[in-house]
């Protein structure tokens, strides 16, 4: 077995090109937070002390057949750009055996700590500790086929929008949607609304990292349709009412950071602005909205395809394997027992280190 391991930015272009090829294959594996330029975009905003590893299995014939990137701390390995990732996945071509065991080995870590990895992923069965669904929307014939298809299903979620946009109109102005906005002004907007959602739920304020802004900046000039971000705004009448920064590769645009003007709640601005990005997605290249995990109603009516994504660990026999399965355990033993709101909060704490650990 022939186990290689790269610096993210020292992949070699063969290697690149056929983990690309088998993302492209596989409908599961289309998002872009698997895509090599999620590593490299990652190893760049950390600097070479961010320790972003790509380890890749050869088939008997030498051609590269699985791709696992992480990001190598110590002893230990996380995904790579958490928690800034949504999703991770041991990319691997379609009937080859990986052994995520030896590429571990190989990248000299004793424990990969995942949060979103992909439910179906042969390599991590039997290594989770929770499972949780990504919502997914899928237009591949079009808005207009998606729109009846949802009717179809009894779901009345983009009549609802339908409505509240006639009535913001009526109140405030015109809709006016931009796609890949390149406004400096209504980004920056989109983060303050966000730190301020932060602060007011007690949750670590991830903007406060220098390598965070710097991945995001990045991924903002970043125009390829392969990969990048994607700034899109909604203005109701002269005022920016909502802005999302999602991420784009492949086939998929991935939801990633939404917020609007407080003052517009009531109209419900991103979700009149998800319509708007789904009705753009027309004219291409994109055919699906992956909206995350997380269950939220409009999520659930929007979607029409679900994702399953697990979180737990892989680990051999080492000191900070038995922490962990040390801690897993205190959780497990803690949600199962009756004690309301008490029960959660082991599993909130371990959430709130790991978020910590991958801002460091």
């Amino acid at each position: 077995m022939k186990i290689d391991v790269f610096p993210a930015l020292e992949l070699p272009a063969e290697v690149h090109a056929a983990w690309s090829a088998v993302q492209a294959g596989e409908t599961r594996l289309d998002s872009p937070f698997l895509s090599p330029l999620w590593a490299q975009a990652v190893a760049r905003a950390q600097g070479p002390a961010g320790g972003v590893r790509i380890a890749v299995q050869r088939d008997p014939a030498g051609d590269p057949a699985a791709f696992l990137a992480v990001r190598k701390r110590g002893s230990t390995a996380m995904p790579v750009g958490a928690p800034m990732s949504d999703y991770q996945a041991l990319v691997t071509r379609d009937g080859f055996q990986a052994d995520p065991r030896a590429m571990l080995q190989a990248l000299g870590v004793s424990r990969y700590d995942f949060c979103h990895m992909l439910a179906e992923d042969p390599a991590f069965q039997g290594h989770a500790r929770g499972r949780d669904v990504s919502w997914v929307v899928e237009v591949a014939d079009g808005y207009a086929a998606y729109e009846a298809e949802r009717k179809a299903a009894g779901i009345g979620a983009l009549k609802d929008i339908d409505k509240k946009r006639r009535k913001v109109e009526r109140e405030v102005g015109p809709a006016r949607f931009t796609a890949l906005s390149a406004s400096r002004a209504d980004y920056e907007q989109l983060i303050a609304w966000k730190r301020a959602q932060l602060a007011a739920t007690g949750q670590t304020d991830l903007f406060k990292t220098a390598w965070v802004m710097r991945l995001m900046d990045e991924l903002l000039e970043t125009r390829d349709p392969a990969f990048g971000g994607g700034l899109y705004t909604l203005h109701l009448g002269d005022d920016l009412a909502a802005v999302h920064f999602h991420l784009r590769g492949g086939a998929t645009i991935h939801g990633w950071l939404i917020a609007h003007d407080p003052r517009f709640e009531r109209y419900s601005p991103g979700l009149l602005l998800f319509q708007d990005i789904l009705r753009s997605l027309d004219a291409g290249p994109y055919r699906r909205l992956d909206l995350g995990a997380g269950d939220y109603r409009f999520k659930r009516e929007l979607s029409n395809r679900q994702q399953g994504v697990m979180f737990g660990f892989l680990g051999a026999p080492s000191v900070s394997t038995l922490a962990r399965t040390a801690v897993y355990g205190l959780r497990e033993v803690a949600e199962a027992l009756p004690l309301g709101p008490v029960s959660a909060l082991p599993g909130k704490a371990m959430r709130r280190i790991d978020v910590l650990r991958g801002l460091r």
